[in-house]
């Protein structure tokens, strides 16, 4: 066959709705390429290292735990104030982590994204990741405290996974919402530190949302604070408690946010190359 008869070849984006995830597990190697690169690039020629990662939950920390616990003396139960803030500070790490890297992550690999096709979704699912990475070592800060306190965590530990799933796939949903936006508007890049700063004080970190039992369902509108109180429930041997109203519509939100979250992403994909 001469190759005026050779037939073109098409790479399309999912090329078809039916083989849009099909096409994500394809690329997956490529995503733990990416994942590593990051993770590579964001450890390196530093003195500290992985002690950044460790750095800045310790000060928080100790300034919540000064502010809430001594100043305000609000009530923590019978577990520790310094590990009920923590408890609330590890899903937060995570979230604003997560949160951040995702909803920078193509305006951060316009070079890939402006010359070959790939799977997009990759990219912010490979910047989530990084965020996992950061918080195992977050999680030794815990271990460390909990022998400190000689404070075991029971039974309730096997569910942690699951509200470390829930802080990831919320901060994927605003995230993918925010790269998109991003891509068109830079001055959205911007918003993210303002975004992470209000929300700070909007999720009960610093105090325990039993504080506000007036406020429960309102205050429930607020995906992480489904979060926190499942980790909390994990890790202080269910001394927070939980309710079944407010984690129902925390997880709601959470659902909201992703699955618009991946329409505005499948609806904006294909000009991604183009606008970037």
């Amino acid at each position: 066959m001469s190759s005026a008869e050779t037939p073109d070849l098409l790479i399309s984006p999912g090329r078809a709705s039916r083989h849009y995830w099909s096409d994500l597990w394809r690329f997956r190697e490529l995503l733990g390429f990416l994942a590593w690169r990051d993770i590579k690039v964001r450890y390196k020629q530093t003195t500290l290292g992985v002690l950044w990662a460790l750095l800045q939950p310790a000060v928080t920390l100790a300034v919540f735990t000064f502010i809430f616990g001594r100043l305000a003396a609000m009530p923590s139960g019978t577990a520790p104030y310094p590990l009920l803030v923590l408890g609330g500070l590890l899903p937060w790490q995570l979230f604003s982590a997560a949160f951040s890297n995702s909803s920078s992550s193509l305006v951060s690999n316009t070079h890939l994204i402006a010359k070959i096709y790939f799977h997009r979704l990759i990219v912010p699912l490979a910047s989530v990741a990084v965020a996992l990475i950061d918080f195992l070592f977050v999680l030794l800060l815990l271990v460390g405290m909990c022998v400190w306190w000689r404070f075991v965590p029971d039974w309730r530990i096997v569910f942690l996974p699951v509200f470390v799933l829930w802080a990831l796939l919320a901060a994927l949903g605003a995230g993918l919402w925010l790269t998109t936006l991003t891509v068109k508007y830079r001055d959205f890049r911007f918003v993210v530190p303002f975004l992470l700063q209000v929300g700070l004080f909007l999720s009960p970190v610093g105090f325990s949302s039993a504080n506000l039992p007036n406020w429960r369902l309102l205050y429930s509108l607020n995906p992480m604070v489904g979060v926190i109180d499942g980790f909390r429930w994990s890790l202080l041997r269910g001394d927070q408690p939980l309710h079944a109203d407010a984690l129902a519509l925390s997880l709601g939100m959470t659902v909201l946010l992703l699955v618009t979250g991946l329409w505005q992403f499948r609806r904006t994909e294909r000009t991604f190359a183009d606008v970037i």
